[in-house]
């Protein structure tokens, strides 16, 4: 299962995934995705992923990632926070950020509010939190 919502006055994505997302409903979410994106082109988009629900996928989930992050990063996304709690999904999504090179843009957090903070406001108003 998946949420995502936009919120145009801050050009922020946010979304969740949540236990083990299959293929067909991950190609659903990819392009959701690239649409929401894309209606946000121009702007420094900002992306917040809570996948501290989201079980470890297939190599073909993790694949329809890595190209949706490649995606964003040419359309204008300036930062990625990710709400991750799993060990083991951290460690397949360090992967995926890497080869797709989100990880130039993205920090990871235990907080939403400290990922929105980070998010809308930058570096020093998280460091304050």
């Amino acid at each position: 299962m998946y949420r995502l919502d936009i919120n145009k006055q801050h050009a922020l994505i946010e979304f969740a995934l949540d236990g083990l997302i299959r293929k067909d409903e991950m190609a659903r979410f990819v392009e959701e995705l690239r649409a929401a994106t894309l209606g946000l082109s121009g702007q420094e988009i900002k992306l917040m992923a809570d996948v501290r629900t989201f079980r470890p996928s297939s190599p073909e989930v993790a694949e329809m990632i890595r190209e949706v992050q490649a995606f964003g990063l040419q359309s204008g996304v300036k930062q990625v926070a990710e709400l991750v709690e799993s060990q083991i999904v951290a460690l397949q999504l360090n992967r995926v950020a890497r080869e797709s090179g989100t990880d130039k843009i993205l920090r990871r957090f235990h907080d939403d509010q400290a990922a929105r903070r980070w998010l809308l406001f930058g570096e020093e108003e998280a460091l304050c939190a």
